[in-house]
């Protein structure tokens, strides 16, 4: 398929998604705190007792006289903090079993979209890692995100190299099945701007446990040659073994990086993958 009937195709499905993105996000919405944070603004925050370093100008005195110690009336920053999506469309992600209803690249679009939401809702940007990616803000920015979206549906492998705004917040999504040394340029390039982030590996059941006996034919995908195995049970050991070594590489790439990263089944509801996405991206050391 090539990558203009691919657009067409994701396209024709975006109202369905839209939909389901939004009701997802509307379910992880009511279980999660805001994003609100410490910094430069007129909103009031919260008030936190003084500490030594703290100036004495910014003491609260007619909070502090209501206490037996002085206290700080601290702002909220209101300056909106920009996160850049990615999300792999490469022809990996267009494969599903027998165990899952939804494909790697669907269930990667409906996070992708649902977590936008969410974001926007809190009033910050997003934008895809494209070329041409443009930021996008408002409830009505998860549309104009999607039509994005679907205009550079051909991305795959790892994400590529785009301007980025300094200090934003990252997510990548992806089976991140590509070989190690990719993942690992991939997202050093992103940290040295500096930015950091979060990666979440969608996986496919089948992927994730090689649930299949006796005599397998493996088709590969594109280009890539075909895998006849006589017992399949015997090679799940070995299976186990390489997967969970690639994923243990991609942990240590993301904590030299100070990324985080997790897994996602496409078998496991998607709220359950949103929330920890939202919660990675939770402010810290008073911004986000």
């Amino acid at each position: 398929m090539t990558a203009t009937l691919q657009a067409e195709a994701i396209g024709a499905r975006l109202p369905p998604l839209l939909v389901a993105a939004e009701r997802v996000a509307a379910t992880v919405a009511q279980g999660v705190h805001g994003r609100r944070r410490v910094g430069q603004g007129d909103s009031f925050w919260q008030y936190r007792p003084f500490v030594a370093g703290d100036s004495t100008s910014r003491i609260d005195w007619r909070q502090s006289a209501r206490a037996d110690r002085a206290y700080i009336r601290e702002t909220e920053w209101e300056a909106a903090q920009t996160v850049c999506l990615w999300r792999d469309g490469g022809p990996t992600m267009r494969w599903r079993s027998r165990m899952a209803t939804t494909d790697k690249v669907e269930r990667a679009d409906l996070l992708l979209l649902a977590l936008a939401s969410l974001l926007l809702r809190a009033g910050e940007q997003v934008r895809l890692i494209a070329a041409g990616g443009r930021a996008v803000s408002g409830r009505g920015g998860v549309a104009r995100l999607a039509a994005q979206l679907a205009a550079c549906d051909s991305m795959g492998g790892v994400p590529p190299d785009a301007m980025l705004p300094r200090h934003a917040s990252a997510v990548l999504i992806g089976d991140m099945l590509a070989p190690l040394p990719e993942i690992q340029a991939a997202i050093a390039r992103l940290a040295a701007r500096p930015i950091r982030g979060h990666v979440l590996q969608v996986l496919d059941p089948a992927e994730a446990a090689l649930p299949y006996s006796g005599r397998v034919r493996f088709e590969g995908m594109g280009e890539q040659e075909r895998l006849l195995i006589p017992r399949c049970e015997g090679v799940r050991a070995d299976y186990a073994a390489r997967l969970a070594a690639h994923q243990t590489g991609i942990a240590a790439i993301c904590a030299a990086t100070g990324w985080s990263w997790s897994v996602h089944r496409t078998d496991h509801p998607p709220e359950q993958a949103l929330l920890a996405l939202y919660t990675a991206l939770a402010p810290q050391g008073g911004r986000a």
